[in-house]
């Protein structure tokens, strides 16, 4: 056998060192690389069904079952930080009309009336020239409804209407689920605090004016989208509820400051009528700013009537405003608990105790228990009406 050159001995003393140097390289560098190749974890989260782990499901349900009802009426805490977020952007209250008047520069400081004048001069706010068939308005609504002319017809400011729902949610202990009905809504001013806080279904209003029908209708409930919420308002006078049904009992009934307008004894027919669908001891009927139609009969015959109608006065409450100088005067009444007809056995019942002899149900556990006791034929003969 031939022997390998010295020259080809060296290329191999050569060859295996370096051979092994690129392996142990090559194999680092794999080594380095296949940590960033491999999914990361939230891939792997993405990628997969989530965990099923107990501590996993845990968490979950804890995160979606813990929310809690929003609260009615706004905290003093809640009042602190308003003043505090004020004070930081040096947002003091204005002390003049011109000061005020300063401010609205250069941000479309236009009236009602020029907004009123523009939207008709443009053919309404999407400008749209085509005839009724080709717009795109599912809701046509009228130029005073969009500058929101009916926020001035009702003396106090809008934003009164929410100082009215705190004051009655809470005075009433008033939940989602209760049905309540409001005599005179006019433009939702409270009503759309209701309406927002109550189950669908659960609101129901009574209103004559048109004009008020038509603002609640073609714009605030769309405007604050609570169509959802479907309350039934009514288009109606002389006291007629008919409509709303005859078995539907409300927890909370309201008329705020709309007694003043209304004849006294219309006001009665109203309260007739309205007692029978009063919930027992829960409802409750709060009236605001005028009860003369009470007081103008004397207070010893309005008691007498609303006695009859079995109703009672409970009092009267003031509820201050969060947002200006003003307050309302609320008088509230309610049915008194129902007194049950008593039974002919709980009679009997009552009428032993009086006497001192053991009540026929005592009577008769006595008489099985007491076989051979003197007392037995005693207690039988008072069980047959002998004694």
């Amino acid at each position: 056998m031939a022997m390998p050159s010295s020259a080809s001995a060296t290329a191999r003393m050569l060859t295996v060192p370096a051979l092994l140097l690129l392996l142990s390289s090559a194999a680092l560098l794999v080594f380095l690389i296949l940590p960033s190749l491999s999914p990361s974890p939230a891939a792997h989260l993405c990628a997969c069904s989530p965990p099923t782990t107990t501590h996993t499901t845990t968490t979950v349900t804890t995160t979606t079952t813990t929310a809690s009802p929003a609260p009615v009426t706004t905290s003093p805490a809640d009042v602190a930080w308003l003043k505090s977020q004020l004070a930081s952007n040096s947002l003091p209250l204005l002390a003049s009309h011109d000061a005020w008047h300063r401010l609205r520069k250069g941000i479309n400081p236009r009236t009602r009336e020029q907004q009123l004048f523009d939207i008709n001069r443009h053919h309404g706010i999407s400008h749209y020239p085509d005839e009724e068939a080709t717009n795109h308005t599912a809701l046509p609504c009228p130029g005073e409804l969009l500058v929101e002319e009916h926020h001035s017809n009702y003396g106090e400011p809008w934003a009164g209407g929410r100082d009215v729902f705190e004051f009655l949610a809470n005075a009433s202990a008033l939940t989602p689920r209760d049905q309540v009905l409001e005599i005179g809504c006019g433009t939702l001013r409270v009503s759309l605090h209701f309406i927002r806080f109550l189950e669908a279904a659960k609101f129901h209003c009574l209103e004559r004016d048109e004009l008020s029908l038509m603002a609640a209708l073609r714009y605030e409930l769309p405007a604050q989208g609570l169509l959802y919420k479907r309350p039934m308002i009514v288009r109606g006078e002389d006291m007629d509820f008919s409509r709303f049904g005859d078995t539907v009992m409300y927890d909370l009934i309201y008329a705020s400051a709309v007694f003043l307008h209304i004849p006294d004894k219309l006001v009665w027919t109203g309260l007739e009528r309205l007692a029978g669908k009063l919930r027992p001891q829960r409802g409750r009927i709060f009236v605001s700013h005028n009860i003369k139609f009470c007081s103008r009969l004397g207070g010893d015959e309005c008691t007498r009537r609303l006695t009859e109608l079995g109703l009672e006065y409970v009092g009267k409450h003031t509820h201050d405003s969060l947002l200006f100088n003003h307050y309302e005067i609320w008088w509230q009444h309610h049915t008194p608990e129902l007194v049950q007809d008593k039974t002919a056995e709980e009679e009997e019942e009552e009428e032993a105790e009086a006497e001192g002899w053991p009540s026929p149900s005592e009577a008769e556990e006595i008489a099985a228990a007491g076989a051979g006791d003197p007392l037995e034929r005693v207690l039988l003969l008072y069980l047959d009406g002998s004694v």
